[in-house]
Formats: structure tokens, C-alpha cells, sequence
């Protein structure tokens, strides 16, 4: 994994049209800098969805709760792509596994600025994870997911992802 601060980011337009490219550094930061990321949420057979604790040290919403898989595409890189690599990197997940598209999500706070494309995946199974970048990992049940004092715990990104998921019926 690679979050070096002078990272390259493809920088697109509403439309996802590349029309430059941006440092890492540059676009958590400044919200004008429209870049790429793609999630993967990991489905318990039983309906849970598993989250992963970003670490301490993480530069954006450190020590809070998010998808179990996110990341930031390559130069070149296409959604899917993204997703199987992130999965595997993130969770030691096979990137052959089987994903289906769920959505696709603007994200847009004072931080950054991303258009992501959320998969989802059905596993249970053993899980390898850096613990530079995810202090812990855990399966939450629909009813946790909704309580509004759970909100604190997780990502902004999180909360409007779980509101994605209940509205298109996968929660």
C-alpha cells in the first residue's frame, strides 16, 4: 500500500472525465479537487456487514468506524479494479471473489471531494488487515447500524453509505 503524501490521484470532472492529476497531499485538502475512489462492502451470509476502525494515524477520520473497503484508484485504474485491489490489500481478500455493483455515491465535505463506486461482496472466512491502517474489524448487525448513538463512531462517508444501503434494500 502506498499513501505517500505525493501519491498521484487521476482528477476528473462531474462526469468522471480525467482532466489532470493531482497529489494526494493536494486533494485531502482542498474539496475543488474532484478524484476517485471505489468501497467494497463485505456481506456476513447472515446479513451483518463487516466495518473496519481506521487507525490512529490514518490523515482523514482517524479512530472511526468506515466501510470495510476503501480506496483511492491508480493512474489508469478503473472502479472495479480499484475494488478487487483494495480488497485484497485491505482485508487479504481474494480479488477473484465474485462482487456486485451496488452504487454509485458523491462525496462531498471541507475535506475532499470523490466520486465512489460501492461494490458488494459475500464472505466469511479468515481476514488479514494492516494494522498501520485498520486498528480492528468487526460484524455489525442492521440494528446496531441504526442506532443514532453509533453515529459519532462512524465516518460521515459511513452514514450516508448505510442510508444508501437501507434505501436500496441491502440493510
Amino acid at each position: 500500500m502506498n499513501y505517500a503524501a505525493d501519491e498521484l490521484f487521476e482528477i476528473v470532472d462531474e462526469h468522471n472525465r480525467v482532466i489532470g492529476t493531482a497529489r494526494r497531499a493536494e486533494c485531502h485538502g482542498n474539496p475543488k479537487l474532484l478524484h476517485r475512489t471505489s468501497h467494497v462492502v463485505v456481506f456476513h451470509p447472515d446479513g451483518r456487514i463487516l466495518l473496519q476502525k481506521r487507525a490512529a494515524t490514518k490523515d482523514i477520520q482517524p479512530g472511526k468506524w468506515d466501510t470495510a473497503v476503501g480506496g483511492h484508484l491508480d493512474v489508469g485504474e478503473d472502479f472495479e479494479a480499484a475494488a478487487r485491489r483494495e480488497m485484497h490489500e485491505e482485508l487479504g481478500l481474494s480479488p477473484d471473489l465474485p462482487l456486485f455493483f451496488l452504487f454509485d455515491a458523491r462525496i462531498r465535505n471541507e475535506v475532499e471531494s470523490e466520486n465512489t463506486r460501492v461494490f458488494g461482496v459475500t464472505y466469511v472466512g479468515p481476514l488479514i488487515f494492516p494494522p498501520e491502517e485498520i486498528e480492528a474489524l468487526r460484524y455489525w448487525s442492521a440494528e446496531e447500524l441504526r442506532q443514532p448513538e453509533n453515529r459519532s463512531r462512524f465516518t460521515p462517508n459511513l452514514w450516508q453509505e448505510l442510508q444508501r444501503l437501507r434505501e436500496c434494500g441491502c440493510l
